[in-house]
């Protein structure tokens, strides 16, 4: 099971492990396990992208926890530039007033 996660600025892009007709055929109880555990995966016919599977959920909330939101701001923190630029529109927006 492979989960990758790459920072490219403030933008996480999750990587989704491919799985051939084959591995999918041959092994659909551990695939489905991965898809119950959330992991997505891409499916793929002769190494070629045809599909992405997602686990299914019943409602997506907008907001995550406290905890998701520390742990996903500690593995990829932002920009120094951005934190400057978010001070400067706060402090316009405060001179507005």
């Amino acid at each position: 099971m492979v989960s990758v996660r790459v920072a490219l600025g403030a933008t996480l892009v999750q990587v989704a492990r491919s799985v051939s007709i084959r591995e999918l055929r041959n092994a659909t109880s551990s695939v489905v396990s991965e898809l119950e555990a959330g992991e997505r995966l891409t499916l793929t016919v002769n190494r070629r992208p045809i599909a992405d599977i997602l686990p299914h959920v019943t409602a997506r909330d907008p907001w995550v926890p406290a905890a998701e939101l520390r742990r996903i701001v500690g593995d990829a923190p932002a920009d120094p530039g951005l934190l400057d630029d978010l001070a400067d529109v706060r402090g316009d927006e405060l001179a507005d007033d």
